[in-house]
């Protein structure tokens, strides 16, 4: 988002009669505890629609707005700024003018001066800024990561064949420094974080060693290298997570932080034994993100409302349910982000923390200190706590402590593995928690899945054909009632270069809410408990099912139906 000073973002917006100059203010201050713009506050609060923020920041500054999107990059002027400075600058040159030599660039500040004079001076010419969102800067920077792609496996192979030409020197540590091992274990990562992977696997097979990353939930095969210099990867990755070279029969956990030009990424790695070798897992996370706000998750005006409803309260329990990778810790976070204020003392207790965020006590899972879910959460009931987050409730000890600071004051956020949003109830009385504590603790139980979103710049409708209007008809019946309607247009990505030709780019959240109002609460401690009945009575209620939702996005043109089946399925 733009990052106007504050006083002249205060002037647009008390002129257009969104905000007073009180809750302005009041945003101002929040946001300089938070180290995040008001820009960002506003839109994540709902206070005002991010399109509508940019159409008035576009008029007041008296700078045109770029879809880059619609109007297209050149990628021969896009090359003439090196990418590292395009991330620097947030800013790309889309387009060339021969009649006057100037450029065309979408900035995300087209009011920083500095940086359109460092631009005109670098590219030889007059610059012309547009206003443009974090999206559609990204679309550039895909365009840089299309030149790695096709020098990448050349880069990968000529390193492979120097290692292979160096002596083995017998020691694995001189082997991990190598030139040509360092220079693969980093061109993987740099190759990994421009395709926005999530996860590196780095897997050991009988005759060589396979590399994949996981985008937007899936995996890919990306390269194979001879299983010759798999040691010495496995070492240089060891060296830079500073784990043990020399064990290779025990599992071991270690973090580091890669540099990418101007960001930081934390990588955290997992490194097991299996039959053939050891096999590396990283996950990559941005040092920086900002938590996102409920509709950037994808949650409609509808969903919003009933979760902040349930987070309102100042005691009880919020849970987010769903699979391993379903999302639930960035929901989590999203919601920590909103409740996070100076009046209250929020303390976490996660396996692993994923992101730091200011004024938020987050604490480590650690076993090998006596530091379980369990032990944490005893711990934090003697900070003075008014918000608790438990990166997960695993078992009865857990989930007794979590229900018992609840009922005393405490508004508790956690996670739990069930399908769906009713099924939570039943879970917790497994774990020994009596129904009528379930019933009194509850505020809402919010479940969720991520469907890979469609590219908006290569979107396309089409028209099914029967047999796969049967097919979707029957798969529908799996998990809706007759309350559920087909969609009436589909939609697809037709696949670009931009997307990899998956027709797909980032994820999009689908939810369901189950409020629990006193008739749930009744149904709850009723002597004949029924999970049946109380799935009934949600929906009599309004309960919309994560597929519904799901639906809607899918008649939106957000996501295909296909991906929501198969979201649906895991």
């Amino acid at each position: 988002m733009i990052h106007l000073p504050a006083e002249k973002l205060k002037e647009i917006l008390v002129k257009a009669g969104v905000l007073t100059p009180e809750v302005f203010d009041t945003l101002d201050e929040e946001a300089k505890r938070k180290q995040q713009s008001v820009a960002d506050i506003v839109v994540s609060r709902g206070l005002v629609n991010k399109d509508y923020l940019l159409i008035l920041l576009s008029k007041a500054l008296g700078v045109e707005r770029v879809n880059l999107g619609a109007v297209g990059i050149d990628e021969r002027t896009l090359h003439l700024l090196p990418e590292d400075i395009a991330r620097q600058r947030n800013a790309i040159v889309f387009k060339r003018n021969n009649d006057d030599g100037s450029f065309d660039v979408a900035m995300e500040d087209p009011t920083n001066l500095e940086t359109i004079d460092f631009l005109a001076l670098r590219l030889g010419g007059p610059v012309h800024p547009y206003l443009a969102t974090e999206e559609d800067l990204n679309r550039g920077f895909i365009l840089y990561q299309r030149e790695l792609t096709q020098n990448f496996k050349k880069i990968i192979e000529d390193n492979i064949r120097q290692s292979l030409r160096s002596k083995a020197r017998g020691n694995l540590e001189e082997e991990a420094a190598d030139l040509p091992i360092v220079a693969i274990v980093d061109n993987l990562l740099s190759y990994a974080i421009s395709s926005r992977a999530s996860d590196v696997h780095f897997e050991m097979l009988d005759d060589g060693v396979l590399v994949r990353f996981r985008v937007d939930g899936i995996l890919h095969e990306i390269v194979r290298m001879p299983k010759e210099i798999h040691p010495a990867i496995v070492a240089r990755v060891k060296i830079l997570s500073e784990l043990r070279v020399d064990e290779h029969t025990h599992p071991q956990d270690g973090r580091f932080r890669y540099k990418v030009g101007t960001d930081s990424i934390d990588v955290r790695v997992s490194i097991i034994p299996t039959f053939y070798g050891e096999k590396i897992e990283m996950r990559l996370l941005a040092a920086t993100q900002k938590p996102l706000s409920f509709g950037e998750l994808g949650m409609f005006e509808d969903t919003v409302k009933l979760i902040s409803e349930a987070i309102s309260k100042s005691y009880g329990m919020v849970l987010v349910c769903g699979p391993t990778g379903a999302g639930k810790t960035t929901t989590l976070y999203s919601v920590l982000n909103v409740l996070n204020k100076p009046s209250v003392n929020i303390v976490t207790v996660e396996d692993p923390i994923e992101y730091d965020m200011r004024y938020v006590n987050q604490m480590q899972v650690n076993a090998a200190a006596g530091i379980t879910f369990a032990a944490g959460l005893r711990s934090i009931l003697r900070q003075d706590p008014n918000i608790i987050m438990v990166g997960e409730i695993r078992d009865a000890d857990t989930a007794n402590i979590a229900v018992q600071s609840a009922l005393t004051g405490h508004l508790v956020l956690s996670s739990l593995h069930t399908n769906d949003s009713p099924t939570a109830v039943p879970r917790l009385m497994d774990m020994d928690i009596p129904p009528f504590l379930v019933s009194a603790v509850l505020n809402a139980v919010t479940s969720q899945r991520l469907t890979r979103k469609i590219h908006m710049d290569c979107i396309e409708s089409y028209i099914p054909s029967k047999d796969m209007l049967q097919s979707i008809e029957k798969q529908m019946g799996d998990f809706t009632d007759k309350n559920a309607h087909m969609p009436t247009t589909f939609y697809r990505g037709k696949g670009c270069d931009a997307c990899n030709h998956t027709g797909y780019l980032g994820r999009i959240g689908i939810f369901e809410v189950l409020s629990v109002t006193e008739e749930v609460r009744k149904i709850i401690i009723s002597s004949n408990f029924d999970l049946d009945i109380l799935k009934k009575k949600a929906r009599e209620e309004g309960m919309i099912t994560m597929f519904e939702d799901g639906l809607r996005k899918v008649e939106l043109g957000l996501t295909t139906i296909e991906e929501v089946i198969r979201v649906m399925r895991e």
